[in-house]
């Protein structure tokens, strides 16, 4: 498998540790997991925030798989494909933190280049 397979794995992934520290952080009860989406919107600071990314990071992801599938089979050097793809994941991960810290421009910037390797993987493909 393709370290740009390998990344698209990680960001199917990467909802979850959104999810996991606003349950963690919001000290969520277990009776509480029969609805999480309430108790999730309920949550304050970044708990909260951490809840925003998983949402975020769900709506990112179909178009990074896309990107990814489509500049393989369009043959893009995979070496190209793979750089694109990691600098999409590390860019989620910097995004995770941004969103955490409440660094409202920085994760924007951030997120906006995370965009760019998605467009930049389908245009390489074109």
């Amino acid at each position: 498998m393709t370290t740009a397979f390998w990344c698209v794995l990680i960001a199917a992934l990467l909802p979850y540790l959104g999810t996991i520290t606003a349950k963690a952080g919001g000290r969520m009860p277990v009776k509480d997991n029969a609805r999480p989406r309430e108790w999730l919107e309920q949550l304050q600071g970044w708990p909260k925030r951490a809840h925003w990314y998983q949402l975020n990071s769900f709506e990112a992801f179909p178009a990074f798989a896309a990107a990814v599938i489509v500049a393989t089979l369009a043959h893009v050097p995979q070496g190209r494909i793979d750089q694109l793809a990691v600098a999409f994941v590390v860019l989620r991960l910097v995004h995770f933190v941004c969103y955490l810290a409440d660094w409202a421009t920085l994760r924007s910037l951030v997120w906006f280049g995370g965009i760019a390797c998605v467009v930049w993987l389908f245009v390489a493909g074109a």
